[in-house]
């Protein structure tokens, strides 16, 4: 059984980076993102409202960071948030993942154990 995505008690990326991407992302460019949703930040960027300012906090986060999470929009999220794994999600440690965690005062992910696949010798 696997477990659940520490990022559903996280979120810590969403409050800590600024979300920026290009335009074509966006729904009325042929995208997924809702437009509304975004603030231009120079003529081919935007960005997440909320994300372009200090403090940093994803318009579409929900929950509290730290304590449980989820993203309003994710299934039309940007190719950034696409993207950006925790770390060792994919077995390998994500520093951006650790400094925003770290932000917050959480400790960072930790590596999965590592087991050893031996052939077993008759």
């Amino acid at each position: 059984m696997s477990e659940a995505s520490p990022c559903l008690n996280c979120g810590a990326c969403c409050s800590h980076f600024r979300v920026s991407f290009f335009w074509g992302e966006c729904a009325s460019s042929g995208g997924t993102v809702p437009d509304d949703l975004v603030v231009q930040i120079n003529p081919s960027r935007v960005a997440m409202i909320g994300t372009d300012q200090k403090p940093t906090r994803c318009c579409s986060l929900e929950g509290e960071v730290g304590k449980g999470t989820s993203c309003s929009i994710y299934e039309q999220r940007s190719s950034v948030c696409r993207e950006f794994d925790s770390s060792w999600s994919h077995g390998v440690q994500n520093v951006d993942c650790d400094a925003a965690r770290a932000a917050f005062g959480l400790a960072p992910l930790e590596a999965p154990p590592f087991e050893l696949d031996l052939p077993i010798s008759a």
